[in-house]
């Protein structure tokens, strides 16, 4: 099969741990070059360090996605490298699940912040640098379509998220940048063996997700092949959000 992520620029958000950090480990295989944006220092130059040893191109930047000024400061360290990119993926993203009468407007903001508007800042100030043809790949989630209790401020920012890709898809659409999202089910980024049966039995999938489950996707979006995907919300859980539960 053709490589076609070979000598291609990719920015992630949240990229030193969990999804983040496998969708840079699988683009910097594939050769492109990622640039990894996240607030943990610690842990964002380390995976960036262990991946160079391995010959990949990968290069950590510092920076609050919630923040204006500090996306602004990371797009001129992008520029220092490169002129132009193929794919930007925002990933970042907190969560808060407390009761309502417990949650803070500062807490309030903060998820919202990071996750939402991280989204439209990184849109914003980087669809100059997209190449044509290029895409955005938003990870929203599952709870944008279902909820449980205590889950206001993540379930709000990720609805924002599948919202402002549709937007963002009509908006860029005479840019010849597609934009698509992808919603997570359960993924998996501990320990997966401590997992219980009946964790993977209640998927019809039979198994709880993986991170790479979420990395074959964003290839699939990232593919310019698949050039009439936009505007899309991709659900990737098993199943789950399609399973009709009766308590009998």
């Amino acid at each position: 099969m053709e490589n076609n992520y070979l000598g291609k620029y990719v920015i992630v958000t949240g990229a030193a741990n969990g999804i983040g950090k496998a969708i840079t480990e699988g683009f910097s295989e594939k050769g492109s070059t990622v640039f990894m944006v996240d607030n943990d220092e610690t842990n964002g130059k380390a995976v960036m360090e262990d991946l160079r040893s391995r010959g990949r191109h990968v290069i950590f930047i510092r920076g609050d996605v919630g923040k204006e000024v500090e996306v602004l400061q990371v797009f001129e360290e992008i520029k220092k490298h490169t002129a132009s990119i193929n794919c930007i993926i925002n990933n970042a993203g907190i969560s808060k699940f407390v009761s309502l009468e417990e949650l803070t407007f500062l807490e309030w903001e903060r998820v919202l912040h990071t996750n939402l508007s991280s989204v439209f800042l990184f849109s914003k100030y980087g669809i100059d640098m997209i190449k044509k043809g290029g895409s955005i790949i938003n990870i929203a989630s599952t709870r944008a379509l279902m909820s449980e209790e205590n889950s206001e401020v993540y379930a709000a920012s990720k609805g924002g998220v599948v919202s402002l890709t549709h937007a963002l898809a009509s908006s860029l659409s005479n840019r010849n940048i597609r934009v698509n999202s992808i919603s997570p089910g359960w993924i998996e980024t501990g320990d997966y063996e401590t997992l219980r049966e009946k964790d993977h039995e209640q998927h019809f999938s039979k198994r709880v997700g993986k991170p790479e489950d979420i990395v074959r996707a964003c290839f699939y979006l990232a593919d310019q092949d698949n050039d009439f995907v936009t505007g899309e919300n991709i659900v990737v859980d098993g199943g789950m959000t399609k399973k009709m539960i009766y308590e009998h």
